[in-house]
């Protein structure tokens, strides 16, 4: 399997689906699924029990996944662009804007 394109921490913003437009950084990935948790997109409707954190339970509003080829990564100034890797000087492999070509950390 290859290496995704985005990773926790990263600024993203949603390029497709109902969530088009919202921008939020990256809190999880899940590499076998897919998919990705952003935060503040996506929200849905938990109904949660009462507990120690939580005394009188009721609906709790939570962030879902949203699919990774729904997302693109977001640079230095937060304009979105394409992603390219490259390798330094050590061989690790770099990320880096295609659109301006500074690299993403």
């Amino acid at each position: 399997m290859s290496k995704l394109h985005l990773k926790k921490g990263d600024n993203v913003v949603v390029i497709a689906g109902t969530q088009k437009g919202k921008k939020g950084t990256v809190l999880s990935v899940d590499v076998e699924k897919q998919r990705a948790i952003v935060e503040g997109v996506n929200l849905v409707s938990k109904h949660a029990r009462p507990s120690t954190e939580n005394p009188k339970g009721g609906i709790v509003k939570k962030e879902a996944g949203v699919h990774i080829s729904n997302l693109m990564v977001c640079d230095k100034n937060g304009k979105p662009g394409r992603i390219g890797r490259k390798e330094d000087e050590n061989g690790k492999s770099i990320r880096y804007s295609k659109k301006t070509g500074e690299e993403i950390k």
